[in-house]
């Protein structure tokens, strides 16, 4: 019985393996196509014993030697004055970190890209510009002492156009004097004179990390004047300053944050909201506002203007930038500077751009054209400009160019003046209207008017139709006797006509006339010692200026003449210039070949004494 058991469990384990042997699976390639076993590597021909780790021969215990003393570091020679403590570098900005560990670039442009620093300025000589060695050779003293002494506007608007055009020229700097220097004087006085545009075109003809400190707060200034707040980053970040003030701050952090670090920017304009004086919160609040412009910044941020009672550049230019309307108490007394600013700001609607506009164009920052431009845009816009006074200008301006008739054309001309004489940006923007009206002697009342509109523009020809159509002695004959581009000299008679009719506060205009005669070289010499002396004028008493400009005209230096020239009609009003000044100064642009300027200064004198 058992030994059946026992042979019937055998069979079924046999007959199991065989089933498991069936279900196993086959290899369906052919014969020799199994992938061959690995060949093992070879043996060493002489294998050596591996010793394990901290054996020793001879067995034993492993005994680790105990480090030796360092030797000490010889810091003699190591000034430690300079690291700042660990309260300062807390203390410190993200910026000032960078400059400190020395990780701030230096140059934002490649080294094939760079420029040179040998002519700087943006007006070839080929393009109207002055020679470009005018200066190369003059002391740097002098020249120095005359951009220096560059404080505020001209009088003159020729005289600011021949200024911008010799400060922006593509020049060498003097003798003795550094180009970044030269460049500084002259990006100072553009400044000075409220021509930021022109003074950001020249800074940025220069490479920022060549900028120095004095040049990089002359730039920070061009560019708040035109509202570019973004512009005056590459010299934020990579130019040298020494400036310390709340708006280097705000300007850091601005910047900041449009290189992509946003967090850090609100973070520091709200430490530097915290520390400032309430009257003074209000440019950190437009300055978080911008930066918040610039990324995930989702912060609002509230501007009130209660209790702001004076206008700044930094919070003007914030303000346009934004599109932020500033109060009409505010608006109302803002100085020529900002209006200005006003003018060339295109980011402004032109209804704000257009209250600007006179002053710009008076002082010569706009020509006629880009006046003409602005008052064009907003007649196009009339649908939408909603109440604005200038609007009624710029439709009386229209009919001054459209109305078929001269008389109607002529009385819009009047309107645009607003009946004065003292607003001299509506001459400027009347210019081309007035040279389309047909010389009559119909209209020999308004002709004194009418040339000087036209000289605004330097419109010397069409104003010379009406040479036969002004009395003797009038102000258009006194405006054409120094406008004419033919030259031409002036009798005794047609003086003492002309002195005879002015009318004008301390004969002021027969004093500029007979200045700018004499500077022409257009009255001879009896006629002017005699008119001199009944006008009791010294026009040729030497001073320290006219030694300096006449030896400048002497030697036939156009930049020199230029800037001295400039430094001689400093002002805000025609009441401060002199007939001594306005002698030399045209006498000198005539004998240095700037005859056309010195023409149009001298007639600008006439017009506005």
């Amino acid at each position: 019985m058992n030994r059946a058991y026992w042979l019937s469990g055998a069979a079924l384990v046999l007959t199991s393996g065989m089933v498991l042997a069936q279900s196993a699976p086959e290899s369906i390639l052919p014969p020799g196509a199994s992938t061959p076993a690995p060949t093992p590597a070879p043996a060493p021909a002489n294998p050596q014993p591996t010793a394990s780790p901290g054996a020793q021969p001879g067995g034993g215990e492993v005994v680790q030697p105990l480090p030796s003393a360092p030797e000490p570091v010889d810091t003699s020679g190591v000034s430690l004055a300079g690291i700042p403590s660990v309260a300062e570098l807390e203390k410190m900005t993200a910026s000032e970190l960078d400059e400190v560990l020395g990780l701030r670039p230096r140059f934002d442009i490649p080294p094939a890209a760079r420029r040179a620093m040998s002519k700087i300025g943006v007006i070839d000589p080929a393009e109207g510009g002055l020679p470009t060695g005018s200066l190369s050779n003059q002391p740097a003293t002098l020249v120095r002492a005359a951009l220096g002494g560059i404080q505020g506007p001209l009088v003159s608007r020729w005289g600011h156009i021949l200024m911008r055009r010799a400060l922006a020229s593509r020049l060498e700097a003097p003798s003795g004097m550094g180009a970044i220097e030269f460049a500084t004087l002259r990006v100072r006085a553009l400044n000075q004179m409220g021509e930021y545009a022109a003074s950001r075109a020249l800074v940025q003809d220069i490479d920022t990390a060549n900028y120095s400190p004095a040049l990089t707060e002359a730039a920070i200034d061009a560019y708040i004047g035109t509202a570019d707040i973004v512009g005056a980053c590459p010299s934020v970040r990579f130019g040298t300053s020494d400036e310390k003030s709340a708006r280097y701050e705000m300007l850091e952090s601005i910047c900041a944050a449009f290189s992509g670090e946003s967090q850090r920017a609100q973070n520091e304009l709200r430490r530097l909201l915290g520390r400032t004086e309430e009257d003074a919160r209000i440019d950190v609040l437009l300055a978080q506002r911008f930066a918040g412009a610039a990324g995930d910044g989702r912060r609002a941020v509230t501007i009130e203007w209660d209790g702001i009672s004076a206008m700044t550049p930094w919070r003007f230019a914030l303000a346009n930038a934004l599109g932020e309307q500033v109060p009409d108490n505010l608006n109302e007394d803002l100085g020529n500077p900002y209006r200005i600013s006003q003018a060339i700001t295109p980011a402004l609607p032109v209804e704000q751009r257009i209250r600007g506009a006179d002053v710009a164009a008076a002082s010569g920052v706009l020509s006629a054209q880009a006046i003409l431009d602005l008052y064009g845009q907003l007649y196009a816009a009339r649908s939408d400009a909603g109440e604005v006074p200038e609007l009624t200008t710029a439709s009386r301006l229209r009919d001054a160019y459209v109305d078929p008739s001269p008389a109607n054309r002529i009385a819009a001309i009047r309107d645009v003046w607003n009946g004065s004489d003292t607003d001299y940006g509506r001459y400027v923007l009347t210019a081309y209207a007035a040279a389309r009206v047909t010389p009559s002697e119909e209209f020999a009342d308004d002709a004194g008017d009418l040339i000087a509109s036209m000289l605004t523009a330097g419109l010397d020809k069409d104003a010379m139709r009406w040479a036969d159509a002004v009395e003797e002695g009038s102000l258009g004959w006194a405006l054409l006797a120094v406008g004419n581009p033919e030259g031409g000299m002036v009798s005794d008679g047609q003086l003492d006509t002309f002195f005879d009719a002015d009318d004008a506060r301390g004969s002021r205009k027969s004093h500029m006339l007979l200045a700018g005669l004499m500077g022409l070289e257009r009255v001879g010499s009896a006629d002017s010692a005699e008119y001199r002396e009944r006008l009791g004028s010294n026009l040729g008493a030497p001073t320290r200026w006219t030694a300096m400009i006449d030896k400048a005209a002497a030697v036939n230096n156009r930049a020199l003449v230029a800037y001295l020239a400039g430094v001689g009609m400093q002002g805000t009003s025609w009441d401060q210039m002199t007939g001594r000044h306005l002698y030399h100064i045209v006498g000198a642009l005539k004998k240095v070949g700037l005859e056309a300027e010195a023409r149009m200064i001298a007639a600008e004198a006439v017009a506005r004494a």
